[in-house]
């Protein structure tokens, strides 16, 4: 009797890993291709929120902007060729720049690019910002990348770069 319960149960493992095995290969066949297809109603959500980005800014309401990134441990930033920082170093910095700005003179987004990879999306473009502080005009001419997740409270910020932009 041993000996049957050990064969069945022997068969049984057998069988169970078999099908485990067949559900392993169903799913690399039926994997989704993040690479090619465009996810055309993504990129049009991550396009709003870009421009939800934007109009925050010339609202000034600093509050709206910080909202639209997820700060978290994995949150980065690069810019100006200077040493990465976090979220922390950048909610500080998004206040203390656009919080004193005084006037959006022009917010231009140049050779605008989205891809979409499922729940993440990269946006890209050159800036053609010009801000005024008080009396000075800064203008921002930068190669910007903006890394989105798609969460439960929609597409979020978690990684920003920005580096100049020569022009040739």
């Amino acid at each position: 009797m041993k000996t049957k319960l050990t064969l069945v149960c022997l068969m049984l493992l057998g069988i169970i890993s078999i099908g485990c095995g067949e559900n392993e290969l169903e799913e690399k066949d039926t994997k989704l291709d993040l690479i090619n297809p465009e996810f055309p109603e993504a990129k049009q959500e991550v396009l709003e929120t870009f421009v939800a980005i934007a109009q925050s800014i010339k609202d000034g309401d600093l509050n709206k902007l910080i909202s639209f990134h997820a700060y978290s441990p994995k949150f980065t930033e690069f810019k100006n060729g200077q040493p990465r920082n976090g979220g922390e170093a950048n909610e500080a910095h998004e206040r203390s720049v656009f919080g004193a700005v005084t006037e959006v003179v022009a917010f231009n987004a140049e050779d605008l690019k989205i891809a979409v990879y499922g729940d993440v999306a990269n946006l890209t473009f050159h800036s053609d910002f010009q801000l005024k502080f008080g009396e000075d005009l800064v203008v921002v001419n930068d190669q910007i990348t903006l890394l989105f997740v798609n969460t439960n409270d929609g597409w979020k910020m978690v990684h920003e770069h920005h580096s100049p932009l020569t022009i040739e």
